[in-house]
């Protein structure tokens, strides 16, 4: 990597610049620094060169233009391996500046300050400062761009370590978060103009929406998203709802074949199903309500799975979204012709499929990929909630499986085990608390959302009653520990044989104990699947 010989430092908020530009200098670094920035350094000794005697430019207009210039832009994006570029930096006697040190116009924080005019937020707008950190991030391969103060030390270390380089990993890091924090300004800045100016004062928060017009903002708050298309409601009816991409580029995960419009619940029951039917191989049926599984089932053909599924609950199945990872062909339309269902997924309908199901209009076909293409989870998993956003790793993949830990005197039987399989992939779909029962192949009977786990054990176990299914030989699956034996002995009275579970109670040697009390094996996979 090229060391770092030259720099520009323009911050607004100059909280710890001084320490940090004066180990620059000890580095041997010349500083070029901007007006007030510029003041402050020199206050403190700290040699440096003027933005103007660089550029031979006066700043002007206020100081909206002061490093748009070729001579300052030239400096930070000329690549050092293309000759052409040093020939003509050589022949316009510019020099080259390797690190950036740039912090932003507050915009955020004055536009959500009480009495700032539209002036006064329209002047936090920074344009010389978001050019300069795009540039340098542009050419992060010869350029060290720094847009946030916690990356000083990180920066002094790697320099005064190397005697001035940088190395390229951390070049790229600190590239990618410049970037960062110019899409969330910009999307901020975005948000603010959406909500409406009114006349020459300030911002009229409620102006945005006024006679309901505009279904739902086009912009967003500090996300990069694009709208691709407006839902038919959102959870209620009188929600406004719409669909948003991460990236511009990306088209809608799948292909709407007929139906009426889709509603923001019909997506967030979609993809549920779909990421509960990917979880197998086998061809595999995931029916759903309100996010919860009402069946689940795998067979040696996509109709055993969709009969396997339909038997656990198909009082609760009505209206509620199937999901298959096989073709959806016309043996299973035959089936489902006397049900209401609201959506069906599947990766592909075969033609004669289509032709029975045309006559149902108002049923929703969308064709999408089952599992989802990897890149529909490259991001975050992220939620809202007032005040602000919750962001996590997506819960996805089973490592635990690979090493259970039988902790009952009695070990679970082949069979026995094939179902607690088959359980732990079913449990991690099921709205907390949750315990299920089920075989090797379908669910049995399904106990969501439920405050006590005991609760959620004995509404599984009402469940298979409800359908007259045994569940003598079945195992029981629980997203979380149990905190006390009563669990298992709720679990014990219905014939259930096995159990897969966490584990990490501080009464788990309680649990074990009544476990064996029952003759029941149990396993923990030392990982939970709450789903809230």
């Amino acid at each position: 990597m090229p060391p770092v010989r030259r720099a520009l430092i323009s911050v607004y908020d100059k909280t710890g610049v001084v320490n940090f530009t004066r180990r620059l200098h000890q580095l041997g670094i010349e500083i070029i620094s901007t007006g007030g920035t510029a003041s402050v350094l020199t206050d403190a000794g700290i040699p440096l060169r003027t933005v103007e005697q660089v550029t031979g430019f006066p700043e002007f207009l206020d100081g909206r233009v002061k490093t748009l210039h070729p001579a300052i832009h030239g400096g930070i994006l000329a690549r050092r391996d293309h000759p052409d570029h040093t020939t003509a930096l050589e022949r316009l006697h510019i020099n080259h500046i390797d690190l950036i040190l740039v912090s932003l116009y507050p915009f955020e924080e004055i536009a959500a300050r009480a009495g700032s005019t539209r002036d006064d937020i329209i002047e936090m707008i920074d344009i010389g400062g978001v050019t300069l950190l795009r540039a340098a991030a542009k050419n992060f391969q010869d350029v060290v761009v720094i847009s946030d103060a916690n990356q000083y030390d990180i920066v002094l270390n790697a320099l005064e370590q190397s005697g001035g380089d940088c190395p390229l990993e951390l070049r790229q890091n600190l590239a990618k978060e410049a970037f960062s924090r110019l899409s969330a300004y910009d999307a901020a800045i975005a948000t603010w103009l959406d909500k409406g100016l009114v006349g020459e004062g300030d911002i009229n928060p409620s102006s945005s929406n006024q006679g309901g017009t505009k279904p739902v903002p086009p912009l967003k708050q500090g996300l990069g998203l694009w709208k691709v298309m407006d839902l038919r409601y959102g959870e209620n009816p009188h929600q406004k709802a719409a669909f948003y991409v991460e990236n511009e580029n990306l088209s809608l995960p799948w292909k709407q074949l007929q139906g009426v419009e889709l509603s923001f619940n019909n997506l967030q029951d979609v993809d549920a199903a779909r990421r509960l039917a990917g979880e197998f191989t086998q061809p595999a049926c995931a029916i759903l309500k309100h996010t919860t599984p009402c069946g689940v089932g795998i067979g040696d053909s996509i109709l055993e799975a969709f009969n396997r599924a339909l038997t656990t609950d198909p009082k609760s199945a009505f209206g509620g979204v199937i999901a298959i990872n096989r073709p959806f062909n016309a043996e299973i339309t035959e089936v489902i012709s006397g049900i209401f269902f609201e959506v069906i997924a599947a990766p592909k309908f075969e033609s004669n499929a289509l032709t029975i199901l045309s006559k149902r209009k108002k049923l929703r076909l969308l064709e999408t990929p089952i599992p989802p293409h990897q890149n529909e989870t490259a991001g975050p998993d992220i939620r809202r909630i007032r005040g602000g956003l919750l962001v996590q790793d997506w819960d996805e993949g089973f490592p635990e499986l690979e090493e259970v830990k039988i902790v009952t005197k009695r070990s679970p039987t082949p069979e026995e085990m094939n179902a607690l399989t088959f359980g732990w992939k079913v449990v991690k779909h099921v709205k907390s608390n949750a315990v299920i029962y089920c075989n090797h192949c379908a669910t049995l009977g399904i106990g969501a959302g439920q405050m006590s786990r005991v609760d959620a054990a004995e509404m599984a176990a009402l469940k298979a009653k409800q359908v007259d299914l045994d569940l003598h030989g079945a195992i029981a699956a629980s997203d979380a520990f149990f905190p006390f034996r009563d669990g298992i002995d709720t679990i014990a009275k219905t014939g259930a044989a096995a159990v897969i579970q966490p584990g990490g109670s501080i009464r788990d040697q309680e649990v074990i104990d009544a476990a064996n009390e029952h003759n029941l094996s149990m396993v923990f996979t030392g990982r939970r699947h709450f789903r809230h």
